[in-house]
């Protein structure tokens, strides 16, 4: 395995991104050094001030929505065939695509990244940094769903048709039982966090990566909490959905079923295959 230089110590300030491998430069490192890099920069996140995460994960919120957008857009337009569902479903990468290449705060990738840091270092204090960071996150995510949702809610701002739309491919998301969404959400949350695996490897491809995954989340009629309160958020506000059917029956279990995935069964997997070639 190829040397990767120690991290630099936390000396109470954040340490530079750039140090050792990054991502950008990761293209044929091995597992246990995609493992380093992916740590580091969890370790970076877990540093980063309260404030930065949360209008970081307002931003994440606010623009996933242009998944359900974008799928609305292609469910209007395509003719009404077997295979609409399938391609509409490539609509559903946009969200992703705009929030991962941009580096905001989304919450289901930080169930690998910032769990490889107290997986390496299981303490109190390095368990707390990462309870804050997800508190924190999963607060703003939902908060930038609701106020995306109340903005393309407001007359005039999408067609009669458009809007009819989204609302049309947010029932179908919503309509699971709770039991059936928690479930959905332990695959998606596995995917999520494979794909935050590949792409330090990613090199050119990081883009057909973010849409092949996320679209394969769609088109499997997986659950993701973040996209997903944006439609929970669009109901609730049109009045087509209580607060606890929302909440409870479709945010919480989806929830559940994310961080399941992504961190108990991925990101344990993951560490498994590398934990005895590190340091």
């Amino acid at each position: 395995m190829r040397h990767v230089p120690e991290a630099p110590k936390n000396q109470g300030a954040r340490a530079p991104v750039s140090s050792g491998p990054d991502v950008g430069e990761a293209e044929n490192l091995s597992s246990p050094e995609i493992y380093e890099v992916i740590r580091r920069e969890g370790d970076d996140e877990l540093r980063r001030p309260a404030v930065s995460l949360f209008w970081s994960g307002i931003a994440a919120g606010v623009l996933i929505s242009l998944s359900v957008l974008g799928e609305a857009i292609l469910h209007l337009h395509l003719p009404d065939t077997p295979a609409r569902f399938v391609f509409e479903n490539f609509g559903y990468c946009l969200g992703f695509v705009v929030v991962i290449m941009g580096r905001m705060q989304l919450f289901t990738e930080n169930t690998i990244t910032t769990v490889l840091p107290f997986l390496a270092e299981p303490s109190h204090r390095v368990a707390a940094r990462v309870a804050r960071l997800w508190t924190i996150v999963f607060g703003a995510n939902v908060i930038g769903a609701f106020l995306a949702a109340a903005f393309y809610l407001i007359p005039d701002v999408l067609s009669a048709d458009l809007l009819g739309a989204m609302i049309h491919v947010s029932e179908h998301a919503v309509s699971l039982d709770p039991m059936t969404a928690f479930l959905r959400g332990i695959p998606a949350g596995v995917l999520i966090a494979a794909l935050v695996w590949m792409l330090p490897r990613g090199g050119s491809s990081k883009l057909a990566l973010i849409v092949l995954f996320t679209w394969l989340i769609a088109a499997s009629d997986l659950t993701h909490v973040v996209a997903g309160s944006v439609e929970v958020a669009l109901l609730i506000i049109g009045g087509i959905l209580s607060v606890p059917a929302g909440f409870g029956g479709f945010i919480l279990p989806v929830l559940l079923g994310n961080i399941l995935g992504g961190t108990a069964i991925f990101t344990a997997l993951a560490w498994g295959q590398v934990h005895q070639e590190v340091p």
